[in-house]
């Protein structure tokens, strides 16, 4: 048995290596730059029957040679390596095999460090159709019926019980309960729904049973829409390309041009081919990817995860952010904020202590906050007497005999519970700010209320001020939340434009009008409803410890922790990323010239120029090192 699992474990290692592309071209590039040191120190060449050059030239050339010709006959297409192969041709028909092999090696180098960016993962939808349930209970003439989820048609009633996901997008016909639908909306608190009002497929049926008529079913349901919104933004990114081949239809022609003047005015072949390869960009190559590479490598000590050059290049250019309000700016969790009492015979101890007794039984978020905040005071809480969930509404519960009430306005009305217009306003008040309030009654008389609203993460305001500071001309808050709710935390943070109640799709609009006006958009979210807008911004940003697994893997940045203030670093290391590879090219563009201009006087050969060249690329390695200790 040790015997079969060793097998199977060199079987592996050999598919890996020999059968993955990637792990091919570095195994070879590093057998390639063994035998151009071989041939460097002119090692074994008394026992070979050939230069060990050859075998870079050979191993690293050949994929050069071949992508330029593919390039060039197919689709007449003029890229860096087509330079490179010219160089690399003139100079093994002079008999300078290490020039050819030491270009041919450091271009493959380049191409190894620019691969090593990361492409968009699909397992993002992979976990968004998981997230749909797979059966559903529906109801007939003979009875209720378990069947497969796929089966349900268009007006089946259904039945969903507490603790079930909804299957399929439907309207409520018989039965009230509370809603979870932060997966699609990313509203921090769940939403209390009746017969008329609309359920969608995957949101999460917490309380009451309810009966669902089916409206929308398989491909038309709103998950499968979001599923098809990540695919769609994700087709409109375009492939980053390197800076070498956007120059590739100057220089290509240009170093022709010259080497060919040289070798008629001088009729020495050694400074035609010299030039040529002093002309190939290989520092030029490097000067994107080996800045990108090292800035990735600082961003992971920050806890920053960059899943592409392109999105770090882009992330310094960026001058819109959109941020997702329930996980982002806020904690995502709901708190007990304010304890009011409206007669000085109760404190707000015992309005604590005598809600979270009536709320102790109670599964629903609101009630889970008060009773939270109960045990953080370390206040006795007993069992109630007796406990009655009132659907959309809150709990009625008796507590040494005496009835309690604890919920909405509405329960306080059902129940002929009288208050004041001042204690009206009181409530305006706190809704006005976004918070929801819990009325507190004993008896027939309100005694008080307690509010509960998802609190705003520390830092925040500081951070948006940074991000003002640093450049960025736009904020923007994009939130399932009411109005009331958007507004007031935008005003407490400094955002100052406010999309309130926001589906997937209405997010995606507000950004793609944002691309319209030529801005460079960064998105920010943390939720499975954030994922088609961080596909389609320019930059998406996923809060890490709150962020769902969908949105981690559709954005292009992932911060592994929750901390906010993390995205004025992420910014200001991206600028300075991009400041450093414009550097590296003009570095390497200097560096270039220099070297043309001593092949045109014959004062270097095509060794020396291939020396040289190969200076200037590890002059443009060496400066984008400094960026894995570069403090933001």
């Amino acid at each position: 048995m040790n015997a079969l699992n060793v097998n199977k474990s060199n079987t592996v290692y050999f598919r890996r290596y020999f059968f993955d592309e990637a792990y091919r071209t570095i195994t070879l590039t590093t057998l390639s730059g063994i035998f151009l040191i071989i041939s460097w120190f002119g090692w074994f060449e008394n026992i070979l029957p050939f230069d060990a050059a050859w075998v870079s030239i050979i191993i690293s050339g050949s994929p050069i040679l071949r992508s330029a010709a593919i390039g060039i006959i197919k689709e007449f297409d003029i890229k860096a390596g087509l330079l490179v192969s010219i160089a690399l041709i003139a100079s093994v028909s002079i008999g300078e095999y290490f020039a050819a092999g030491e270009i041919a090696f450091i271009m493959m180098l380049g191409e190894i460090l620019e691969d090593r960016t990361v492409r968009k993962a699909q397992e993002g939808i992979k976990k968004l159709i998981h997230l749909t349930p797979q059966t559903a209970t529906i109801r007939t003439a003979s009875g209720e019926m378990k069947i497969p989820a796929s089966d349900v048609k268009v007006g089946d009633l259904l039945l969903i019980k507490p603790g079930e996901a909804i299957p399929v997008d439907g309207i409520i016909t018989h039965g009230m309960s509370t809603i979870n639908q932060s997966i699609l909306t990313g509203e921090s608190m769940p939403v209390d729904k009746t017969v008329g009002d609309e359920v969608y497929i995957g949101t999460l049926n917490q309380l009451g049973a309810i009966e669902v008529e089916a409206t929308k079913v398989g491909e038309d349901t709103s998950l499968s829409k979001l599923i098809r919104l990540v695919k769609d933004a994700e087709k409109k990114k375009a492939p980053v390309v390197r800076i070498a081949d956007k120059m590739a239809n100057v220089i290509v022609p240009l170093a022709l041009l010259l080497s060919l003047l040289t070798y008629i005015f001088t009729q020495d072949i050694t400074r035609a081919v010299t030039i040529l390869v002093v002309f190939c960009p290989c520092a030029l190559v490097l000067a994107t990817p080996t800045a990108i590479v090292a800035g990735i490598g600082n961003a992971a000590k920050r806890g920053i995860l960059i899943k592409s050059g392109e999105a770090l290049e882009k992330m310094g250019k960026v001058d819109t952010i959109a941020f997702d309000k329930t996980g982002t700016i806020t904690v995502g969790k709901p708190e007990v904020v304010d304890i009011i009492s409206i007669s000085e015979n109760y404190t707000e101890d015992f309005l604590l202590r005598t809600a979270s007794v009536a709320e102790k039984f109670s599964e629903h978020p609101l009630g889970k906050a008060i009773y939270a905040k109960a045990q953080e005071k370390l206040l006795d809480i007993p069992d109630p007497d007796s406990f009655r969930i009132e659907l959309g509404q809150g709990v009625l519960s008796t507590i040494q005999g005496k009835k309690v009430l604890v919920g909405n306005l509405k329960l306080l009305q059902e129940n002929n519970i009288k208050i004041s217009q001042e204690y009206e306003k009181k409530i305006t008040f706190y809704e006005s700010q976004g918070k929801t309030v819990m009325n507190i009654a004993i008896e027939d008389m309100a005694v008080g209320l307690i509010t509960v609203a998802d609190r705003i993460k520390d830092h925040t305001l500081n951070t948006m001020k940074q991000l003002k500071k640093i450049g960025i001309k736009d904020l923007l808050l994009l939130t399932g939340d009411n109005k009331n709710t958007a507004l007031f935390i935008a005003e407490k943070v400094g955002i100052d434009e406010v999309y309130s109640q926001q589906l997937p799709e209405d997010k995606v609009k507000v950004i793609e009008k944002q691309l319209e006006n030529q801005k460079k958009v960064c998105m920010i979210g943390d939720g499975i409803n954030d994922a088609p807008a961080l596909a389609i911004a320019n930059v998406g940003v996923a809060m890490g410890a709150l962020g769902t697994d969908v949105a981690i893997e559709t954005a292009d940045i992932a911060l592994m922790s929750d901390d906010i203030s993390k995205v004025p670093e992420l910014i200001t290391l991206s600028k300075k990323v991009f400041r450093k590879i414009v550097v590296n090219i003009f570095l390497a563009m200097f560096i270039n010239i220099a070297a043309i201009i001593l092949a045109m006087l014959g004062m270097i050969n095509p060794v020396v120029g291939a020396l040289v060249h190969n200076l200037g690329s590890i002059v443009v390695v060496m400066n984008s090192t400094t960026l894995l200790k570069l403090k933001a």
